[in-house]
This record gives structure tokens, C-alpha cells and sequence, in this order.
């Protein structure tokens, strides 16, 4: 289990807290303290795995706090739960190694999103083998990709970056041929393109049919992705 501390001088929030981290699988709240000394001494006592911290608190703030967690090489992470949503704070305790940062106030998805975001990490890090360059990008850090996505034969990264280009452009729908004289493709050339686009959600596609029952194809960009 996930050992919580809660850092927190606000009753109800912390309360809140405490409901939030009970519905999440494999975390454990082990109590609620209100100001930084009170969590120094209670982390020299028992070994805790993850502070929820606030940064407005009287005498040290949260950001001191988490400071002095630092220096006195406290073996603990610390995800920042705070209405504080200044740059410097938020910088702050990033440079000083929280691992999240939640804005109060915060819907429950969001917290829990942190706490599992949290359990992968710590799992990863606890592992009995080492980790390889790849195991660390998808597992710790920010989801890099091992590599550039594969295209479907046939398509040219550049040029798919100029065909979304002119498509960006286009307020009113448009046709594959419209299109392609546009681009200076040929139309069989672009509808390859479209139809990437289309398999990703890009394009919105409807049909018409004109008098002799061959369907036209109108294409519009779905800005909303």
C-alpha cells in the first residue's frame, strides 16, 4: 500500500482529500496535519510514500516546506494541492521536485489521475530490474514516444504538413479535386491524404450526389480536434 500524508490547514479540504484518496485502489491515508512542522515530525516518524501538500499555511508555507524536505533528504514525493497558481509557485515546486500539481479546486478524476500516474511511477522506479531509455520515457517522464509515428505507405511527412497547412486555411468546405489545385497534387494523390486525415478525426466527410447518381465528396476541417 501507498502510504498519504495531507498537509492541509483547511478542514474540509483535507477531509475532502481523505474521502478522495479512500476510493482509490492501493493508497492509504495515514492522517492530516496542519502546518510544515507538524508534517517534519510526523515524516521522521513514519515512512510515508506520498504528501499531499497545500502551499498557503501559516508560519512555513508549503513551498518552504517542501524545501526543507529537500535538504533534510527526506526519502518522500510530494504532489502540490494549492489554490496557488502563480508561475513562480508553480516553478518552484517543480524545481524542487514535486511530482504533480493540482489547482484547487480540482474535480475527482483529476486527483485520481495523479495518484495512478503516481503508483505506475513509483512501481517503475521499484522494480527489481534496471530501466531502459525507453521504459523511462514512457513510464516516468512525459510519454515521449520511442519513435516518429509510422505513416501508411505512401505519404510524405512534408507534404502532409503542407496539405493540413492549406486545409487549416479553408473556412468552407471543399472537394478532393478543389483541394488538390489548391496543393498542386494530383487527386489521387491527395485523396490518400484526406483519407489519413479522415482516420484520424481531422476531416468531417459528407456525400452528395449530383444528377447522374455520382457521389461528390465534401470535406471540412473538424477544428474541434
Amino acid at each position: 500500500m501507498i502510504k498519504v500524508l495531507v498537509v492541509e490547514d483547511d478542514p474540509m479540504v483535507a477531509e475532502l482529500n481523505r474521502r478522495y484518496i479512500e476510493r482509490i485502489q492501493d493508497f492509504t491515508f495515514c492522517g492530516i496535519v496542519k502546518n510544515g512542522e507538524e508534517a517534519l515530525a510526523v515524516l521522521k516518524e513514519k515512512n510515508i510514500d506520498l504528501v499531499l501538500l497545500d502551499i498557503f499555511m501559516p508560519n512555513m508555507n508549503g513551498l518552504e516546506l517542501l524545501a526543507k524536505i529537500r535538504q533534510q533528504n527526506v526519502s518522500v514525493d510530494v504532489i502540490v494541492v494549492s489554490a496557488a497558481r502563480e508561475n513562480q509557485s508553480i516553478q518552484t515546486a517543480l524545481r524542487n521536485g514535486a511530482v504533480d500539481y493540482l489547482i484547487k479546486p480540482f474535480e475527482f478524476e483529476r486527483f485520481q489521475a495523479a495518484l495512478i500516474a503516481f503508483k505506475k511511477r513509483l512501481k517503475a522506479i521499484r522494480g527489481e530490474t534496471g530501466l531502459s531509455q525507453n521504459d523511462l520515457d514512457q513510464q516516468i517522464f512525459a510519454k515521449i514516444p520511442h519513435k516518429d509515428i509510422e505513416l501508411p505507405k505512401g505519404l510524405d511527412r512534408n507534404t502532409i504538413k503542407r496539405v493540413w497547412g492549406h486545409i487549416l486555411d479553408r473556412q468552407e468546405e471543399f472537394t478532393a479535386e478543389e483541394m488538390a489545385q489548391y496543393v498542386g497534387l494530383s487527386p489521387v494523390s491527395i485523396r490518400k491524404y484526406l483519407k489519413y486525415f479522415q482516420s484520424m478525426d481531422l476531416l468531417h466527410v459528407e456525400i452528395s450526389y449530383g444528377s447522374v447518381g455520382r457521389p461528390v465528396y465534401r470535406y471540412r476541417c473538424n477544428r474541434e480536434k
